[in-house]
């Protein structure tokens, strides 16, 4: 997924216009994946080796009496066999949804998470004033959006008041218009923080910047 420097810019200027309504600091960010799943790759590996196999095996058999002789010889079963299990390997690191199917729901879930974790760290986050960081976290692979607020920002909106926002950032993605779902959840994240009294200060300062953070992964 890219970004040209006309959507950057219209982010930027979202979390501008939604931090000039309020005390937050609003931080989007963007990774490619969360994890590097290498136990996907092996797991893939395994169930298309093992088909390829017994796809060899059903083959030979179906042959009947008038067969080819090379399906008899053991090189073709064990041939077919690794060719499957590496092409499944390969498939396992490099293909979303197949990353996703042998990953599982729990993993990917756990793995996302903690990311989104090292984010709030690594930008800072926790670093305001007021403890009144937001951090807007999608991953890409994934197909997860989380949004972490600083215990400022939780002591006024519950977990479940993040649902709009989350929406909108993911439609926009699967509509292809990453950017405009970005600035539709930037500009909603303003706004329930307005209305919960996340009130902007008289000596209100710009404590993060307004970019978007691009994470390119693994």
């Amino acid at each position: 997924m890219t970004f040209s420097d006309a959507d950057l810019e219209a982010i930027r200027r979202a979390v501008q216009g939604a931090e000039g309504k309020t005390s937050g600091e609003i931080v989007p960010f963007i990774t490619r994946r969360s994890s590097r799943y290498a136990a996907a790759a092996w797991r893939a590996g395994a169930v298309f080796g093992l088909a390829g196999a017994l796809a060899a095996w059903a083959f030979r058999l179906l042959q009947g009496d008038w067969h080819a002789t090379w399906a008899d010889h053991p090189s073709f079963l064990h041939g077919v066999a690794a060719a499957t299990a590496v092409l499944g390997f390969v498939l396992g690191r490099r293909v979303d949804p197949v990353v996703r199917l042998f990953a599982g729901r729990g993993t990917i879930d756990l793995a996302v998470h903690r990311r989104a974790m090292q984010a709030f760290v690594e930008e800072e986050v926790f670093l305001t004033r007021e403890r009144t960081g937001i951090l807007l976290f999608i991953s890409l692979l994934e197909r997860r959006i989380e949004v972490f607020g600083d215990s400022g920002i939780n002591a006024r909106v519950s977990a479940d008041e993040w649902v709009e926002v989350v929406a909108l950032a993911r439609d926009g993605i699967r509509a292809g218009r990453a950017a405009e779902g970005i600035v539709a959840a930037v500009g909603r994240c303003g706004e329930l923080l307005r209305s919960k009294g996340v009130d902007i200060r008289t000596d209100d300062a710009n404590e993060l910047p307004d970019r978007l953070r691009i994470d390119r992964g693994d």
